[in-house]
């Protein structure tokens, strides 16, 4: 493994750990300011058509409070995670991390908000550090 694919795979498990441990400062430090995050509709959705924005473009304090939030009102109960491939460009400035995830939160009425399928997150090299871009959310293959 390359020295930029372990700065990637330390990004995957950083926001691993971010989930782990109810983190929010933590997973909000992963993003860049131009950061998105479309989420289809449902883990069948694989065309972008069906695709929806849930916090729009990056707002620390907005996205923050989201996941504190949730932290606040769910269980997690597990959350696996499996990078599956990570993809360098030419330049070494930019990445992208194929990533399956089964990540299952329980609401305190019981409900559960399973996240289970496949990610892609998007990485570019902001300085000397890596910054995700982007993050196509949770799709079954």
């Amino acid at each position: 493994m390359s020295r930029e694919e372990s700065e990637i795979k330390e990004m995957v498990d950083r926001e691993t750990r971010g989930w782990d441990t109810k983190d929010a400062e933590l997973l909000t430090s992963l993003f860049h300011p131009d950061m998105v995050w479309p989420w289809p509709r449902t883990f069948q959705s694989h065309d972008p058509m069906d695709w929806v924005f849930v916090l729009g473009r990056f707002n620390k304090e907005r996205w923050k409070k989201n996941w504190q939030e949730l932290f606040a009102t769910h269980e997690l109960v597990h959350n696996r995670r499996e990078i599956r491939k990570i993809v360098l460009s030419e330049e070494k400035d930019g990445a992208f991390a194929v990533v399956d995830i089964d990540t299952l939160w329980v609401a305190r009425d019981g409900t559960p908000n399973h996240w289970q399928g496949r990610v892609c997150k998007v990485y570019a090299k902001v300085g000397n550090e890596w910054k995700m871009t982007m993050h196509a959310g949770v799709l079954q293959y």
